[in-house]
């Protein structure tokens, strides 16, 4: 059966987006939408798998709808909306976590991650939130997914309870989704520690640049970065065994929209102190744009609500008939 090629990508709304988050989803979204019919999601129900404050998550969800539009993604063209908007998400994620596997749930890493030590008082949604994740993309039907390296396994979980209920209700209704990984930068690190990802969560501000920092803000935190006292490399080997210099220079090459090999070769034995200006230059000249945009969205509440309010109604008239479908193969009345 041959299935309608459609993406679907979510993204918490969990406040501080970052530079991460932009260079490792967002920004690739923008490129996405030209190709594919696309859905964009702000998982909200995911979000709330640890606890929100209520207020700060319906900021947070506007924030990241802000950052989106002024990030390039066109509501227009696409479907943009909060999962809550659509109920049909949490109905398929009910009827997947029956056909999902205990053994499937206890493998995936980033819950043992999440939980830690202290698994047995974690919520039952953050251990179940990859049956979520897979009726997110399946309500649709979506046949890709843009992942980064740390989602691929639930994106193979996507696969196997597609799988699994294709076989267990002979029909093949749902399609084995593929990844879409892409290269440069995906994987954003900290400044202030090259081993460790860009993160919200970090106790330290200067470890990550915000889409709402300001000019000043970002060449100060770029000017603090930390760097190894060795001049930059001639080749892309020789950032080997340096994670801050890797990482910065892979920031810069997303940024400049080069590959890693043209933009050491733009670096080659310049010393930091000029290297940072570089990468401050081309940051600034990138975010700058995009959080002056941001401001302005997020000073019309109403303007984002009603483009969120538009996606969620797109989004159920594309999810009925799939529900409708899954009632009448697994058997549910539908008088």
């Amino acid at each position: 059966m041959a299935f309608q090629r459609r993406i679907f990508s979510g993204i918490q709304p969990s406040g501080n987006l970052h530079l991460g988050n932009y260079l490792g989803a967002v920004r690739n979204w923008v490129a996405l939408q030209n190709e594919f019919e696309c859905i964009f999601c702000m998982v909200d129900m995911h979000a709330i798998t640890v606890w929100q404050d209520p207020a700060e998550l319906t900021r947070s969800t506007r924030e990241l709808a802000a950052a989106m539009i002024a990030s390039g993604i066109d509501p227009k063209k696409n479907i943009l909306f909060n999962q809550s908007q659509n109920p049909d998400h949490a109905t398929l994620a009910w009827i997947f976590n029956c056909v999902a596997r205990m053994g499937w749930m206890n493998r995936m890493t980033q819950f043992k991650e999440k939980a830690g030590k202290d698994r047995e008082n974690v919520s039952l949604g953050l251990f179940a939130y990859p049956a979520l994740m897979a009726a997110d993309i399946l309500a649709y039907k979506a046949t890709h997914v843009p992942v980064g390296e740390d989602q691929k396994q639930h994106l193979e979980l996507t696969r196997d309870i597609a799988q699994k209920f294709n076989h267990d209700y002979e029909r093949e209704m749902f399609p084995l989704t593929e990844p879409q990984i892409f290269g440069t930068a995906t994987r954003v690190m900290s400044l202030r520690d090259g081993s460790k990802k860009m993160s919200k969560s970090d106790a330290s501000d200067q470890s990550r640049i915000n889409l709402t920092d300001t000019a000043d803000a970002i060449a100060d935190k770029i000017k603090r970065a930390k760097t190894d006292p060795q001049a930059l490399p001639d080749t892309v080997e020789g950032l080997e065994g340096r994670p801050e210099a890797q990482n910065l220079m892979g920031i810069y090459a997303a940024l400049s929209d080069k590959t890693l090999e043209q933009a050491v070769a733009d670096c080659a034995g310049k010393g930091f102190a000029e290297f940072k200006k570089m990468l401050t230059e081309v940051s600034v000249g990138v975010l700058g744009p995009i959080t002056a945009e941001m401001r302005r969205l997020m000073a019309d509440p109403g303007y984002v609500d009603g483009i969120l309010r538009e996606g969620g109604e797109k989004a159920r008239a594309l999810s009925a008939p799939v529900i409708r479908e899954v009632y009448d193969a697994v058997g549910f009345l539908r008088p």
